[in-house]
């Protein structure tokens, strides 16, 4: 069951990715779903993500990008549903160190489409460090591009 200090904790951090990062926002990222059941974040295809002009299709960069995000915001929703006990001030403070350790990314095919959704799994929650994978489909439901990151998360 989730706690509402839980359910608020995601929602500002939500409110925070969606709408208080600049890069995100040069992006046109949109967080669509973000609870502890899961993540789903859209980007929509526009001239300024397109990485080989030949082919329209979507910059490594961006993607890479969708996908670490997703992976980020995957280990803290993990880190929020480890515990019922949790304090807002407590979750705070996890957010100021929530980064990136490692992450790799496997394009498995160009990023052809008009709308890109990332979603994400924990593989493994920590106290201090999360593994997640996270995937790229095109709004055809086409696999694009899958991603294992590791957080740092406390």
């Amino acid at each position: 069951m989730t706690t509402e200090i839980q359910l608020n904790a995601l929602k500002q951090v939500a409110e925070i990715f969606d709408k208080h990062v600049p890069f995100h926002n040069l992006l046109g990222l949109e967080i669509k779903r973000y609870d502890t059941e899961g993540v789903e974040v859209v980007i929509r295809m526009k001239l300024e993500l397109i990485g080989n002009i030949h082919q329209n299709i979507l910059h490594g960069g961006v993607t890479a990008t969708l996908l670490d995000v997703v992976g980020g915001l995957t280990a803290f929703s993990g880190l929020v549903s480890s515990r019922e006990d949790w304090t807002i001030e407590q979750l705070e403070k996890r957010l100021t160190t929530l980064g990136t350790i490692d992450m790799r990314v496997d394009f498995l095919r160009p990023g052809r489409g008009e709308v890109f959704t990332g979603t994400g799994c924990v593989i493994r929650s920590g106290n201090r460090v999360s593994v997640c994978r996270m995937e790229l489909h095109n709004e055809e439901g086409t696999h694009l591009a899958f991603g294992t990151g590791t957080y740092m998360v406390g």
